[in-house]
């Protein structure tokens, strides 16, 4: 009986996905191309706030206040407001699996689009916001500020 399990338990784990994202990761070309504004920017303020979203579900939803230091696409402004579902209100926590959380110093370059009411949201969620480590690396990678800038270049350019 346990023999069974176990071997009913191999072949399911063959077949289980290992990933949640559905179809293939979306390359740094599609991204520029569709998210309406680039910006590198660091994170200035963050302000959580109990909201409803366009289904009526209560959830927390964060402002996010950014220091621009570089426009890779659209208009240049110093400062933009971002709002991500997710954040801290009181002592309950909102965490979204999809998005990242952002604190006050931590920069990122932000592929955003405007939302309802011309609020600017990340472009497809989590994929919208490219953390960047002390080095100018994007976190988990090895692919630099640079590389990152050069590759939105040739996109809007219609390169690669």
């Amino acid at each position: 009986m346990i023999k069974r399990v176990l071997a009913l338990l191999g072949v399911v784990c063959t077949f289980v996905p290992l990933s949640a994202d559905i179809g293939p990761p979306i390359d740094i070309a599609t991204r520029s191309r569709g998210a309406g504004r680039i910006v590198v920017a660091r994170v200035a303020d963050v302000r959580a706030r109990f909201a409803a979203n366009g289904f009526g579900d209560q959830l927390i939803v964060s402002t996010v206040v950014l220091e621009v230091a570089e426009a890779l696409k659209g208009a240049p402004a110093g400062r933009v407001e971002v709002e991500v579902e997710g954040g801290t209100v009181g002592d309950l926590t909102l965490k979204v699996s999809d998005l990242p959380s952002l604190a006050i110093g931590e920069r990122a370059v932000f592929f955003l689009d405007a939302g309802i009411g011309g609020t600017l949201r990340p472009h497809d969620r989590g994929r919208g916001i490219l953390k960047l480590s002390q080095d100018d690396r994007v976190e988990s990678t090895p692919v630099t500020l640079a590389d990152l800038r050069q590759q939105v270049r040739d996109a809007l350019r219609g390169g690669r």
